[in-house]
């Protein structure tokens, strides 16, 4: 069993569904603990060695973000602010007229076992930012994440169609692999 550190249902719901695949059990625990301002690494680090520490057993906690080419990779580790506060209507805004639209959703997977170092798993998906809000599925910037291989947005698939290429898969499916060997050695 692994325990997922996370406020965001919709995290725990597209993890529940990635660790099915593999027939691993995955526990829950909303546990706040504080994002120190850095990288994705960074933040889920420190996150992960606190909730391990605190719960005394191996954690893991994710923390993602959009990085926009032609705005010089904002919102990046802000993108949580950023939904918050101008929303998908304003990045829209800021891409008027922008015609490099090239963008990456990045998730860092990090995990802690008490008096352990930590470990990152990182995962990618390349897409571009539509020009307009399409799709009622998922959450915060996934209506303007358009996936060209499935000519949609993240916000028009399912969460076992966007499970099948997202950022999130990646991160956990390289963290799944490494954890799978570590337990059975």
């Amino acid at each position: 069993m692994i325990t997922f550190i996370t406020g965001n249902k919709h995290k725990v719901e597209e993890a529940e569904n990635i660790f099915n695949i593999y027939d691993i059990e995955l526990e829950h625990i909303n546990l706040g603990y504080c994002e120190p301002q850095g990288t994705l690494e960074e933040v889920a680090i420190s996150g992960a060695k606190y909730a391990s520490r605190k719960l005394n057993k191996p954690v893991i906690v994710e923390d993602a973000g959009l990085f926009i080419r032609a705005l010089n990779d904002f919102p990046g580790t802000y993108s949580h602010f950023v939904q918050d506060t101008i929303g998908n209507q304003g990045i829209l805004k800021l891409m008027e007229n922008v015609s490099d639209r090239y963008a990456e959703f990045r998730s860092v997977i990090g995990y802690s076992a008490p008096n352990s170092e930590p470990k990152i798993f990182l995962g990618k998906v390349s897409g571009e930012i539509a020009v307009e809000e399409r799709g009622n599925l998922g959450f915060a910037f996934d209506t303007i994440f358009s996936v060209p291989s499935e000519d949609k947005t993240f916000g028009e698939l399912t969460t076992e169609e966007k499970n099948h290429i997202s950022h999130r898969k990646n991160s956990l499916k390289n963290f799944i692999e490494w954890y799978s060997n570590e337990i059975t050695k």
